[in-house]
C-alpha cells in the first residue's frame, strides 16, 4: 500500500510464488479420498524450516498459520513494536550498535546475516520490515535448496502482502491457509 510503513507493528499475510509456478516443494496427496494434505519434498522442508527460523533472526516477529504448497507459500507474520523487543535485542548474539530512533531515543541493535535489525530510511530497505524479512527468507531458501538439489531453484521476484486489520480478516486468512490443500485444484496457483 503506497505510503504505508511496513516496518510498523501489525499482522501481515504473505504469499510467495516459485518462478514460473513450478511445483518444486512437493505434492498434494489424498484428494481422491477427500483428505488432501501437502507432502513436502526436501525443498519444501527447507522452505518450512527457514520460515520457522525467522524469529531467531528477527526477534521482532511472531509467526502464525503458514503452509508450503507445491509452488507457493502462504504465511501470517506479526511484527512487534521495536520498544517491546528491546530486552530481547539486548540478549541477541551478534554485533551490537547503538541506533538513534526517530523519537530521539537510542536502541542497542544486533546484526544477523549481514543485515542490521534497524536502519535509517531514505528509500533504503529497513531491516526488520516485512520486505527485508521476506527477502532474507527467500534468499535462505534459495541458497539451501540450490546446495541440495540439482535443479536451479528461483522465486518470483516479488511477493504479495496484505495488512490484516481485524480479527475477522485474520480468521478468514487463517482458514484460507489451513484449507489450501483441500482447495488446491481450484487455487489460482494450481499448476500440474
Amino acid at each position: 500500500m503506497k505510503g504505508y510503513d511496513y516496518s510498523q507493528a501489525g499482522l501481515y499475510f504473505i504469499t510467495i510464488c516459485v518462478q514460473d509456478r513450478k511445483c518444486l516443494f512437493g505434492e498434494i496427496v489424498g484428494v481422491e479420498n477427500f483428505q488432501p494434505q501437502m507432502i513436502l519434498n526436501d525443498a519444501g522442508k527447507i522452505a518450512d524450516e527457514c520460515w520457522l527460523g525467522i524469529p531467531e533472526h528477527f526477534p521482532n516477529t511472531v509467526l502464525y498459520e503458514h503452509i508450503v504448497m507445491p509452488n507457493h507459500f502462504h504465511g501470517i507474520i506479526e511484527l512487534k513494536r521495536v520498544d517491546a523487543i528491546h530486552n530481547q535485542i539486548a540478549n541477541y548474539v551478534g554485533t551490537r550498535h547503538v541506533v538513534s530512533l526517530p523519537d530521539n531515543s537510542e536502541l542497542s541493535v544486533g546484526t544477523s546475516h549481514v543485515m542490521s535489525l534497524l536502519q535509517n530510511q531514505f528509500s533504503k530497505p529497513i531491516p526488520g520490515s516485512v520486505s527485508v524479512i521476506i527477502q532474507q527468507f527467500k534468499s535462505s531458501v534459495t541458497r539451501f535448496v540450490n546446495k541440495t538439489n540439482v535443479s536451479h531453484f528461483r522465486w518470483q521476484s516479488r511477493f504479495y502482502e496484505h495488512i490484516i486489520r481485524n480479527e475477522e480478516s485474520y480468521q478468514q486468512i487463517a482458514d484460507y491457509i489451513n484449507n489450501n490443500p483441500k482447495n488446491w485444484k481450484e487455487d489460482d496457483f494450481f499448476n500440474k
